[in-house]
């Protein structure tokens, strides 16, 4: 895993950028902190951050390959699963090849098969490859989107990175901000392919562009297809069974410590059986790591989405798959002082505590291990959310997660994430007009099957909205904070290969049990015990301890207090002192903690990055 930036300019010669080049390429460092490199031609500069996990000695970025009088350029981030079979099958071809990365063998692909490389890759990846001779640029991104990658055009010029900051640090690109990025950032959040910032964009997952002097083509090379399953009910089941056996399998090749995330949940207690299975064929004990909270049990109030406490199930599960637990406990305090790094990882506002736990998780992580399994996904594969199963979110014309929300926990509560927008704000940000739009281009995109009854029709509908608008927040927010500590995080449940079989699977099939991801808990029947493969789903935790809450709220005051805070020209400020306050009855503290966390986090984006707003 990496950092990788790209500059290409048709017009102008910059092999004099060096410099500049590696100021943009510097910071994504954290991404990238064992080597750094840089390659400049003409019309064409790649700069590279290295975390080392394959082939450390050789593995070495920008990559140059040459076959005849052709010279390809590479910068790129992820890991090819398949990357062994490629190479076999490119040997069968005449390649050679000089090391054990798969950086390496990305090149041959293209040098055999051109842009259609892509459709070989078995993998996590975002790439920029330069074609010498040809002077064009492949930009690509994996099926799922696990990897970032963003793009900008100005005149002549394309820019890309890993991370916003990268293309934000470039002179040509300004952080500017208009009504409709406003709109994706406190409303919505996010449409495919949009970065917030005007005039920047991210690339789609399962896309590529082909960009030259003539201009840049952006097509669709990976999609979903609706057909009937055909298999019965066991059958299923051995399949999936069989498919996360051969995905762990490949996801744990490295040449670092590979470690797993466990939560005690059904997904990552899977992977964990799984691969806590191959380290002991190996004759080695996997480490397994998971985050708590001061006196969280003191303080735990269960809810429908939090049923349980972690705690008891991280320790079946360790136990029954043999492995070396590891509980990362944090506390308030460091929680509000890591309040901002979501913020510097994101370059927009983030969530708060969700986002900052989980990087003092993958922080404490890295100082055993460089790779870690997560289950991030497997609730928009198989159908674990509320919402799935929520009739209102069924019959409601908008993105379920909404409905539910309004549903559970009621339209004043939603509302109230919004209130705090001055009311000229929150006129111009209007969601609703722009949520159903982007509602109606989403359901626009199905995979539709042609017979198909209603409900399994809407099912599908739900199924695509969450894999396409709901889980690239969770990617974002795994691959963000995992790379702020320089750590990769992988995620066997965004194998395609799974992902394109499980879609099809009927929504009766995939709640057998009448349990939600009935058909995943039969597939690891024998791999887990079963009060554990039948626990019902946990949401990731948070503190719910006040001091928290307290905390947020008096930062919040100070910036209500604050008449130069530059959140001032957005926030009402009425409404945000009355939640710091405590003044809002019924507002839960979640919802209290989560607006707190939005002002401040945005107070803080407007001042460190100079934003520009238009609205």
């Amino acid at each position: 895993m990496c950092g990788i930036v790209g500059w290409i300019d048709w017009e102008n010669d910059l092999t004099s950028q060096t410099s500049t080049l590696k100021q943009i390429a510097d910071t994504l460092c954290h991404r990238g902190p064992d080597a750094q490199g840089e390659w400049l031609s003409r019309h064409a500069a790649l700069a590279h951050r290295r975390l080392e996990v394959i082939d450390p000695a050789n593995g070495g970025q920008p990559m140059l390959y040459q076959v005849g009088q052709r010279t390809y350029a590479l910068t790129y981030n992820g890991e090819l699963y398949n990357f062994r079979e490629l190479k076999r099958e490119l040997e069968t071809r005449g390649y050679r090849f000089r090391t054990q990365s798969d950086t390496e063998v990305l090149l041959a692909a293209y040098a055999e098969w051109g842009e259609d490389c892509v459709q070989h890759f078995n993998g996590i990846f975002a790439f920029g490859l330069w074609d010498e001779q040809r002077q064009q640029l492949l930009l690509a991104r994996d099926h799922l989107g696990v990897k970032p990658l963003y793009y900008a055009q100005r005149g002549n010029t394309i820019l890309f990175g890993s991370e916003l900051k990268a293309l934000l640090a470039h002179p040509l690109i300004k952080a500017e901000v208009d009504v409709r990025g406003l709109v994706e950032l406190f409303a919505f959040r996010h449409t495919p392919g949009s970065a917030i910032y005007r005039d920047i964009h991210e690339l789609r997952p399962a896309h590529k562009a082909v960009c030259n002097h003539n201009g840049m083509r952006i097509s669709r090379y990976w999609s979903l297809h609706s057909e009937p399953h055909t298999d019965d009910l066991p059958t299923t089941a051995e399949h999936i069974r069989t498919l996360l056996r051969d995905i762990v399998k490949r996801q744990l090749i490295a040449d670092v410590p590979v470690v797993a995330m466990l939560s005690g949940g059904l997904d990552s207690s899977g992977l964990t059986a799984l691969a806590a299975a191959e380290f002991k064929q190996e004759g080695k004990q996997l480490h397994t790591y998971s985050i708590d909270y001061v006196d969280s049990a003191q303080h735990f109030q269960g809810s429908s989405i939090r049923p349980s406490l972690d705690a008891p199930w991280v320790q079946r599960v360790s136990d029954y798959a043999g492995t070396m637990h590891h509980t990362v406990t944090v506390d308030t305090p460091e929680l509000i002082e890591n309040m901002l790094v979501p913020l510097h990882a994101y370059d927009l506002p983030g969530v708060g505590q969700g986002w900052a736990s989980l990087y003092l998780l993958f922080k404490r992580m890295k100082q055993d291990a460089k790779v870690a399994l997560s289950g991030e996904s497997a609730d928009e594969v198989f159908g674990g959310y509320p919402w799935f199963h929520s009739e209102a979110a069924f019959n409601a014309q908008t993105f379920p997660w909404m409905a539910e929300m309004a549903t559970t926990r009621g339209s004043r509560h939603s509302r109230s994430l919004m209130a705090w927008l001055a009311p000229d704000v929150a006129q111009k940000v209007n969601p609703l007009e722009y949520m159903n739009q982007q509602y109606r281009s989403a359901i626009a995109e199905v995979p539709r099957l042609d017979g198909e009854g209603a409900r399994e029709a809407r099912m599908r509908e739900i199924f695509y909205l969450n894999l396409t608008y709901f889980l690239p927040m969770l990617l974002d927010r795994k691959d963000l904070m995992s790379m702020a500590t320089g750590f990769e995080v992988r995620v066997p449940f965004c194998d395609y290969r799974l992902v394109e079989y499980v879609w099809n699977i009927p929504w009766e099939m995939k709640t057998t049990g009448n349990i939600e991801k009935g058909i995943l808990r039969e597939a690891l029947t024998g791999i887990l015990p079963d009060d554990a493969r039948k626990r019902k789903k946990s949401a990731y935790p948070t503190s719910q301890n006040p001091t928290y809450v307290n905390a947020v709220r008096d930062w919040t005051l100070e910036i209500v207090n604050d008449a130069n805070a530059p959140a001032q020209s957005l926030m009402n400020t009425q409404v945000v002192r009355a939640v710091a306050e405590g003044k809002v009855p019924g507002l839960p503290d979640e919802a209290t903690a989560f607006l707190c966390e939005r002002v401040i986090q945005t107070n803080e984006w407007l001042k460190d990055y100079h934003v520009t707003l238009s609205v």
